[in-house]
């Protein structure tokens, strides 16, 4: 997925800035192909990223379910400039490749077109770039491209192959498999490891808190110290033994914000 150069930085939150979107977006992805699904399901996943990082999730997503033996449905809103120049719609020379694409799919530019129809400048260039389909509505754009793939060697190998997986399948009994694939133990150290990390990396909730009891400990150790054995040592003690036992309570409290976010994540990947 091409993550290797944030390996070791925070995600972040609200108040933290952490990984780009576009690498929280390839994160995602990673963590649903690190649970091996026999199925999955991808809606655009190359929306926000840039062509290398688009290239990194295609190419892995096709290694996994040619490699892999996985079924991926995905929904791509990006598709490359070899597609449409095998549709009979090449980007000219000289054009922004991301205007001319635009303009092949979206029908805000048919005004445009319709309001230039008087034109003289439009005509000729009309008449020279007709071959390439440049000034068709939107709706004869669409119409050429799905009429392009229904004829188009990729259509019918998806054809050929899905029946072919039909009729394989008739009789098959399958087996669903409950539970997660990891065992306890692997969870159990995992996510241990998961929450030294997070901790050792709050300078507010780890590091902070560790200054705050070393301060306290020495304060009490300085009160109490060389209290003596007597009855009045006694209650001494035990008003010792409650202080830092309320302390430890109110001390604790500080730690919510942070099981709130860890909650947030947990619910989010449930849901």
């Amino acid at each position: 997925m091409g993550l290797q150069d944030c390996a070791e930085n925070v995600i972040g939150n609200w108040h933290s800035r952490g990984i780009s979107g576009g690498e929280k977006k390839r994160l995602c992805i990673a963590l649903e192909i690190l649970a091996k699904p026999t199925l999955l399901f991808l809606d655009e996943p190359t929306s926000g990223l840039d062509s290398a990082a688009a290239f990194f999730v295609i190419q892995a997503l096709r290694t996994m379910a040619r490699d892999a033996n996985r079924t991926i449905v995905s929904s791509i809103h990006q598709p490359s400039s070899e597609f449409f120049s095998d549709a009979g719609i090449p980007c000219p020379s000289r054009r922004n490749p991301s205007d001319h694409f635009l303009r092949c799919i979206n029908s805000d530019f048919d005004r445009v077109n319709a309001a230039l129809q008087g034109s003289q400048r439009f005509q000729d260039k009309r008449t020279i770039s007709t071959s390439h389909a440049l000034y068709s509505t939107t709706a004869e754009i669409k119409a050429m491209l799905v009429h392009k793939y229904r004829c188009s060697e990729y259509a019918t190998a998806a054809r050929t192959r899905i029946r072919g997986i039909s009729s394989s399948i008739e009789g098959i009994t399958i087996e669903t498999q409950c539970g997660s694939r990891a065992s306890w133990w692997k969870q159990l150290t995992t996510l241990t490891k998961r929450s030294f990390v997070n901790m050792s990396r709050d300078v507010g909730y780890y590091w902070l808190r560790i200054v705050v009891y070393l301060v306290v400990s020495l304060c009490v150790g300085i009160v109490f110290f060389n209290i003596g054995t007597s009855y009045r040592a006694t209650f001494a003690r035990g008003a010792c033994g409650g202080f830092i036992s309320g302390f430890m309570i109110f001390m604790s409290i500080g730690g919510f914000p942070s099981f709130i976010e860890e909650m947030k994540n947990i619910y989010r990947i449930l849901m």
